[in-house]
């Protein structure tokens, strides 16, 4: 038989059996239908049978039934745990390193230290406060000259003008039981003061501890030589009478005036142009909550003369009483309040003449300081003519006084000062 011969299909003689048939010349092309039980049994068998594979050269890759080989080259499904373990692993592995890559290319966020820093204090407004009435003024009141008055207090001179705007008043008998004022400026300057009258070498001694100008109308004998003698600013009416004016409303001696404005004209003049001194020590206000001190009386010399204070807890001031009537000062019509109250106790003489008083405010002695509704009892000292006055309780320490008026009067014995709370 030729062996090109191909029997055709259904020829007699020859079975139609096609399973001898070579795969690659079985030209069958009927499709046969299969249930899903014979696909997979099918698909089962085909894992099973032997791989053949080769290169378009003819190299066999795989052969033969190499399980092991097989099963790493193709994937099983479904997954098993291993494969479920791995897969995790996998993704594990994808996402740390994505995060890590995505964190090398990106902003790293940024760290906020909070520090801690300590408040500075905010400072305090600086306040300058006036050497003679310890109150806040602006700078340049200090730079005044202080200037003292001499004003008259008999039955005819009230009610005065100026007193209660003067920063610092010494009260003290002039003559006949009759006292008389020493009223200090720098802080305020009212055109209106008096009346005016002559002055004594005790007010001098306190004019000159404040390093003041002093205006008055002529003086003892003493005075006037003093004045020369311990170089006193003298002001003196008599040598200046266009400093000075007389009203028509009193009658003479009682009716000569000024302003302060005008003195310190006259006190540049003559080259007063600052005063150079130690005011009180000052201390801020304290009122006690229980007064021990509300009404006070210093008996002077007579009726006519006797002062009497009440405390004035709602603006810790003292009312001031004047022969049994309130003491008004003509410019204000408001009554003399005084924030500190002083009696100094100290030696009472008359001069040779008999007449005109003296008084020695140099030394030391009692003192009584009334202020905040409370009295301290101690000693005043003062130790030359141009020195100032220093306070100290019975323990010895120095006393500070309210900012404002200070009140301060010569009494010739602590008999004279009386209080009751």
């Amino acid at each position: 038989m030729d062996p090109d011969f191909e029997p055709k299909a259904g020829s007699a003689g020859h079975s139609q059996d096609n399973s001898e048939i070579p795969a690659a010349q079985n030209t069958t092309t009927k499709k046969t239908f299969r249930t899903p039980n014979e696909v997979a049994a099918a698909d089962d068998l085909q894992r099973q049978a032997p791989i053949v594979n080769s290169d378009p050269d003819g190299d066999v890759l795989v052969s033969g039934s190499d399980e092991s080989l097989a099963s790493k080259l193709k994937p099983t499904w479904p997954p098993g745990v291993k494969e479920y373990i791995g897969i995790f692993i996998l993704i594990a592995l994808l996402v740390g390193g994505g995060l890590f890559m995505s964190g090398r290319h990106t902003t790293k966020p940024t760290t906020v230290t909070v520090v801690k820093v300590k408040a500075k204090p905010v400072p305090k407004p600086l306040i300058t406060y006036s050497t003679l009435s310890g109150l806040p003024v602006d700078p340049s009141v200090n730079q005044r000259p202080v200037t003292g008055v001499m004003i008259e207090n008999s039955t005819f001179a009230r009610p005065q003008s100026g007193l209660s705007q003067a920063s610092v008043v010494f009260e003290a008998i002039a003559e006949g039981g009759i006292t008389r004022f020493l009223a200090l400026y720098q802080d305020t300057t009212p055109d209106n003061v008096g009346p005016i009258r002559s002055v004594r070498p005790y007010y001098e001694q306190w004019a000159l501890g404040f390093d003041a100008g002093l205006a008055h109308v002529g003086g003892s004998p003493e005075a006037l030589a003093d004045i020369k003698s311990w170089n006193v600013r003298d002001l003196d009416q008599f040598y200046n009478s266009g400093s000075y004016h007389r009203i028509t409303s009193r009658a003479a001696p009682h009716n000569v005036y000024t302003g302060i404005v005008t003195l310190n004209q006259l006190e540049a003049k003559k080259g007063y142009n600052s005063s150079n001194f130690t005011g009180f020590t000052r201390k801020d206000d304290q009122p006690s909550k229980k007064p021990t001190a509300t009404r006070i009386d210093f008996s002077i010399s007579g009726p006519e003369y006797s002062v009497h204070y009440d405390y004035a807890p709602s603006t810790n001031t003292y009312n001031r009483t004047l022969a049994g009537a309130a003491h008004i000062d003509a410019n204000t019509n408001a009554v003399i309040s005084p924030k500190v109250v002083i009696g100094l106790i100290m030696p009472y003489s008359l001069e040779a003449d008999g007449y005109h008083s003296d008084y020695n405010t140099i030394g030391t002695g009692q003192v009584y300081i009334f202020q905040d509704g409370l009295v301290s009892k101690g000693t005043w000292t003062k130790s030359s003519s141009t020195s100032q006055f220093v306070f100290k309780d019975e323990t010895g320490k120095e006393v500070g006084l309210n900012r404002g008026q200070t009140w301060l009067t010569a009494l010739s014995d602590n008999g004279k000062v009386t209080y009751a709370p």
